[in-house]
């Protein structure tokens, strides 16, 4: 298929499904995905809803199948109360950027049944040199790393924008040096096309990434608008190759979670997000 023919059909495809602009993959092209990936949301992003049960109802309603957690959600037992009743998966917990307390947030993975914690191994600045919090962050996750080897929970570690770990052979060779087998990447599709290209990373760190975040970028709006502007579009209408995304995350055989970690709303809100990620991962 030429590119022209390529655009035309991936045009038409988007165009059918209601999300003009999303740039899909023909099934010639790619493995599918299709079976092998579960849809979640970030648990800001629920914005209808009073209680954690009617929360979790409504992400069900939209077509989710789990949600990511933080501290602040709940007591175990009301999360786990939720999960029983709507069969809502709070599949993972959100440590954040900071190197204290993580065992606090695997105790919390622990008691709502989650199998990870999002790590983000500090921020380079002024003050914080380079490789100096290298070395800290190395040693910080060697020393938690037993707790979640015994507890059977991975401790992933994201590509956020905080200066560091920003090349993908780079944060391979940080996850290796820690040296754990519950240890892994949790993989930002979007928080990279500021400065280089999802599949790139997708490659490098190969089977390494455990899961997955899905947003888009544009960096038309980045240049016209400013940095933090780029986050400001609809998946699949930004500037990240879903085409190449998927073949990547095919190419590694990926099968797990993938959250929306975009803004929030109600039921429709979600319903298009979940429709917009089917579309951009081959599963609609």
């Amino acid at each position: 298929m030429n590119r022209r023919n390529f655009l035309l059909a991936a045009g038409a495809a988007a165009a059918a499904a209601g999300f003009a602009g999303v740039r899909v993959a023909s099934a010639q092209e790619i493995t599918s995905l299709k079976g092998r990936i579960k849809l979640a949301v970030v648990s800001g992003m629920i914005r209808a809803g009073k209680t954690l049960e009617e929360k979790f109802d409504v992400l069900k309603q939209a077509g989710f199948d789990g949600v990511e957690l933080s501290l602040k959600d709940g007591d175990p037992e009301s999360v786990r109360k939720a999960a029983a009743n709507t069969g809502i998966v709070p599949h993972g917990v959100i440590h954040g950027w900071s190197l204290d307390n993580i065992p606090e947030s695997l105790d919390y993975a622990k008691a709502v049944g989650a199998t990870s914690v999002l790590v983000a191994p500090g921020q380079v600045s002024d003050d914080v040199y380079y490789d100096a919090l290298y070395e800290k962050a190395l040693s910080v996750y060697r020393d938690v790393a037993p707790l979640f080897e015994k507890a059977d929970v991975w401790m992933l570690v994201e590509n956020v924008w905080n200066n560091f770990l920003v090349s993908p052979l780079e944060m391979a060779r940080f996850i290796d040096e820690v040296g754990s087998p519950r240890v892994a990447a949790y993989f930002d599709c979007g928080n990279v096309l500021r400065y280089g290209w999802s599949e790139h990373w997708i490659r490098a760190l190969g089977k390494r990434i455990q899961k997955i975040h899905i947003k888009d970028y544009s960096r038309q709006k980045m240049e016209n608008e400013g940095l933090w502007k780029g986050f400001d579009v609809p998946i699949g209408e930004g500037s990240a190759n879903w085409t190449a995304v998927q073949k990547e995350l095919a190419a590694i055989a990926y099968e797990g979670w993938a959250t929306a970690e975009v803004n929030g709303g109600g039921l429709d809100h979600l319903k298009d997000v979940a429709g917009r990620m089917r579309q951009v991962l081959g599963l609609a």
